[in-house]
């Protein structure tokens, strides 16, 4: 290493933790109602507006306004377990949502507001949704496809979503009772229903537990150096203030940055504000963020922008958490050395979250709590997870042996892991594939070494991250096939130094399309350019805007397997040799 980073604690941690699940829990009460119930309830901060008004919302407004919103999806017909869809950005009302939803027994089903109508649909469809809550940045989208949903009875409309929608809440806010019984909820119960990308078929909804919440917290806790509290006092107080711009409607925004946020009683602040280097710096400055959340090609643009942010910017910052891909040296590096932040990488899925990681704790790790981060390592399985690299049959590979990275449903003491997922919903033959005996398989790649780092190897199935964003091929394969012009299509990850990976297509053309294209007069490069922005628009205004292929390039046929299933594999290896080959 280039600098200690104090003394290794990780095992004896790992030895002396012990999971504490009552079989009475849910997240709303843990995340606000026992706030809302302390005397300072009224001035404590629960959520920071980043813009001129700075506005604020304490706890016990957010505790009134989710208790007015239960009481309107009860008026509507929600009842326990039914899906609620949560369709908006950071704000107020986003968390107000959770929070209603959640307390009355319902299952929250946060969709980006990126989404388009063909990715609304299907996770609506699917899911079942009764109800809808969105604001002005979905409500276009929702209603496009509101009438191929005929189970989503109801869309709450939020601010300008308010004239479009069948209920608006803010003229419904101040009709309502700022008093609701929350139902009780049992730990097992469904909480968060998130659909997450797969390699095959669509997008599958993994069902999360309210106990999940409980099974985050030791990697949130080491993976932000403890927080603001004294690690060896109990109780004692934090003054932490969290930010980071990732989505609420993921699971690194939701579970990772703004649930455990209101865990603790600690302030986030919201910002919908695309992301952009200045606007990142200037808001932690301005809102004295000390803890935050920022994937690795944030981190990235920030040192382009900001080589010595200190010269221009005073920053409070205690701790830094990075997950979605290698963080590489350099950022590691310019987070120690400019930011004076050793960043702790993480690593787990939605299916079962913050799993492995770092906890650095700036290098003050002298009293028996945290180890030393390692550049380009994803860390060691954090207190309370069982977490090893295995082979085909479910047998533990041994230090330096690339296997499968898996969570056991155990602890090291054989108690239950609370992390784990409820299961892909209404896919059971989808969630029995996803265990070996008692160990879920990540479909990750890793190698561990004597120490216990686990060092990452790529998929061992063809979802891929492209600049932080997990990508499913599927889905973009079956929006691009849509299109008249386009018979078939592969989509894989094509190496990019800035974002780790680009979403590249390759296409094969429909025969009057191809035919058009080969007696083209107007030039080929022409045609070609021609076509491939309208399939990047086709797919952008359908899906996602970071899910359309930035690069699309036409073939005769697709690699094909002898039971005709497309080899995304040798078009992902083709790519990496090329980019080999530039680099050279």
């Amino acid at each position: 290493m280039h600098r200690s980073q104090g003394r290794d604690n990780w095992a004896a941690m790992h030895q002396g933790f012990r999971w504490q699940v009552p079989d009475a829990f849910n997240i709303a009460q843990a995340c606000c109602g026992r706030w809302a119930g302390e005397p300072d309830a009224a001035r404590r901060v629960a959520i920071v507006a980043h813009g001129a008004q700075r506005e604020t919302l304490t706890f016990a407004q957010l505790q009134q306004q989710a208790n007015a919103m239960s009481t309107l999806l009860v008026g509507l017909g929600v009842r326990r377990g039914d899906r609620v869809a949560i369709v908006m950005p950071q704000r107020f009302e986003t968390a107000i949502a959770y929070i209603a939803v959640l307390q009355l027994g319902a299952v929250a089903m946060p969709l980006s507001m990126l989404f388009g109508p063909d990715a609304l649909e299907y996770r609506l469809q699917d899911s079942e949704a009764v109800a809808a809550i969105c604001d002005e940045s979905a409500i276009a989208n929702l209603a496009q496809v509101r009438a191929q949903c005929p189970l989503l009875r109801h869309v709450v409309g939020v601010g300008g979503a308010a004239a479009q929608a069948d209920i608006a809440w803010e003229a419904q806010r101040a009709l309502l009772q700022p008093e609701f019984a929350p139902v009780p909820t049992h730990a097992d119960d469904g909480a968060v229903l998130i659909y997450t990308s797969g390699t095959t078929g669509p997008p599958k909804g993994a069902l999360i537990p309210h106990r999940a919440l409980l099974g985050n917290l030791p990697g949130f806790v080491c993976s932000q150096n403890w927080f603001g509290f004294d690690p060896l006092r109990p109780g004692s107080h934090s003054e932490a203030v969290f930010w980071s711009p990732a989505d609420w409607a993921w699971t690194g925004g939701l579970m990772d940055a703004l649930l455990p946020s209101l865990y603790f009683g600690r302030p986030i602040v919201a910002c919908n504000a695309r992301f952009h280097p200045d606007t990142a710096f200037t808001l932690m400055q301005e809102h004295g963020v000390t803890h935050t959340f920022l994937f690795p090609t944030a981190l990235k643009a920030m040192m382009k922008a900001h080589p010595e942010p200190r010269a221009r910017f005073a920053l409070k910052l205690q701790a830094i958490m990075s997950a979605g891909e290698a963080v590489g040296d350099a950022v590691f590096n310019y987070c120690r050395d400019q930011l004076g932040v050793v960043v702790n990488e993480m690593f787990g899925q939605t299916e079962i979250n913050y799993v492995v990681g770092n906890c650095a704790l700036g290098g003050r790790t002298g009293q028996g709590v945290g180890w030393p981060a390692r550049p380009n390592s994803m860390g060691r399985p954090y207190p309370g997870h069982r977490v090893a690299v295995i082979d085909d049959e479910g047998r533990e590979c041994p230090p330096g042996v690339t296997g499968e990275v898996a969570v056991n449903r155990l602890d090291v003491h054989g108690a239950p892991d609370p992390i784990f997922f409820l299961g892909y919903w209404k896919n059971e033959d989808a969630t029995r594939r996803k265990f070996t005996g008692d160990w879920c398989r990540t479909g990750d790649l890793a190698t561990r070494d004597d120490a216990g780092y686990l060092w990452y190897q790529g998929r061992a199935d063809d979802v891929f991250k492209a600049a932080g964003y997990r990508i499913g091929p599927s889905e973009i394969e079956n929006c691009l096939v849509k299109h008249p012009a386009v018979v078939n299509a592969a989509v894989v990850p094509k190496p990019d130094a800035e974002r780790g990976a680009l979403v590249k297509a390759y296409v094969v053309l429909a025969p009057q399309v191809a035919e058009a294209r080969a007696v083209t007069t107007g030039g080929r490069a022409s045609f070609d350019a021609d076509l491939v922005a309208e399939l990047q628009t086709h797919v952008k205004d359908k899906l996602a805007p970071y899910e359309y292929p930035k690069e699309i390039e036409f073939i005769e046929a697709l690699p094909m397997t002898t039971t005709g299933k497309v080899q995304r594999r040798v078009l992902r290896l083709q790519e990496e040799e090329r980019a080999r080959a530039r680099a050279s």
